[in-house]
C-alpha cells in the first residue's frame, strides 16, 4: 500500500515513517509539511493511505479533507482530541493522537488493510430488502443477512461496510443509498458516515453511541432526531 506522511513537524514525520516500518505492506511514497504541498501528488500518484495531522500551516487537515476528491483512506495523527467527532464526520479511518503508540498504529493501520483487501477481492452487492433480511450478491452466490445480525454500517465514501455479529461485509454503495434500502423502524443514521441497528445500541452519551464493543459517533446534525426516535418514550422518568 502507497501512504504519505503530511505533518509540519520533521521529527513528526520522521516518527510515523518510524511506525510504518513495522509493517511491511506499507510504502511510503511521500512525505510533505503542508496540506497544500499534498494536493499536486495526490491528482497525479497512486496514494492509498494518508497519514494526516490536523494542525497544518495555510490549510487545516480537516480544510484538505473537505477540499479533496481522493479514494485514499486517511488516518489523522495529531495532538488535539477534540476534533475526533469532525474528524470522522469526514470519513477518516482511524484518529491517532499523538504520542502515538506502537500497537495503536497497528491497529489503526489494520482496519486500513482489511478494507483495502475486501475491495481488491470480490466485492458484495445489495439486494432488495425482505421482511427481516436483504440479501448480499458476491459473483454467483447470495448471502443473507438478517437484519437482527447487523450492529452497524460504516460509510467509506463510495463504499459501506456492513459489520455483523461474526463478519464485514465491503460494498460498493454510499451511506445514503443504503441508509434509504433498510427498515427505518430498525435503523437509524446517526453521523454523516454511520448508520446504527437501534436493537444493538447498548449505551449512548453526548457525542457517542456504544454498540458491544464498538464506540460510534453520534454526530451534531443528528442528534435531535436520533433523541426523539430512539430515547423519547422510552426513557424512564423518575417524577412519574
Amino acid at each position: 500500500m502507497n501512504c504519505i506522511i503530511v505533518d509540519d513537524e520533521p521529527i513528526a514525520r520522521e516518527g510515523i515513517e518510524l511506525l510504518t516500518d513495522t509493517l511491511p505492506f506499507l510504502q511510503v511514497v511521500g512525505r510533505f509539511g503542508s496540506a497544500i504541498q499534498t494536493i499536486e501528488f495526490i491528482n497525479k500518484n497512486q496514494v492509498d493511505l494518508i497519514f494526516l495531522d490536523i494542525e497544518l500551516p495555510g490549510l487545516s487537515g480537516l480544510e484538505f479533507l473537505r477540499s479533496i476528491k481522493s479514494n485514499a483512506f486517511v488516518i489523522l495523527t495529531t495532538a488535539y482530541p477534540q476534533y475526533a467527532l469532525e474528524a470522522f464526520e469526514l470519513d477518516v479511518i482511524d484518529y491517532l493522537v499523538k504520542p502515538i503508540k506502537t500497537e495503536r498504529f497497528i491497529k489503526a493501520v489494520s482496519k486500513v488493510k482489511e478494507i483495502y483487501d475486501l475491495k481488491k477481492s470480490s466485492l458484495y452487492e445489495l439486494e432488495p430488502k425482505t421482511d427481516d433480511h436483504i440479501f448480499i450478491r458476491s459473483e454467483r452466490k447470495y448471502v443473507k443477512l438478517y437484519y437482527d445480525d447487523i450492529m452497524y454500517i460504516q460509510g467509506l465514501k463510495d463504499y459501506v461496510m456492513i459489520h455483523t455479529l461474526d463478519k464485514k461485509y465491503l460494498t460498493a454503495m454510499n451511506i445514503k443509498t443504503i441508509s434509504s434500502k433498510l427498515p427505518e423502524d430498525l435503523f437509524i443514521r446517526c453521523a454523516k458516515s454511520y448508520v446504527a441497528n437501534i436493537k444493538k445500541i447498548n449505551e449512548v452519551n453526548l457525542d457517542s453511541i456504544f454498540i458491544d464493543k464498538h464506540e460510534i459517533p453520534l454526530g451534531n446534525s443528528y442528534k435531535a432526531s436520533f433523541k426523539s426516535k430512539v430515547i423519547e418514550g422510552k426513557l424512564l422518568d423518575r417524577n412519574k
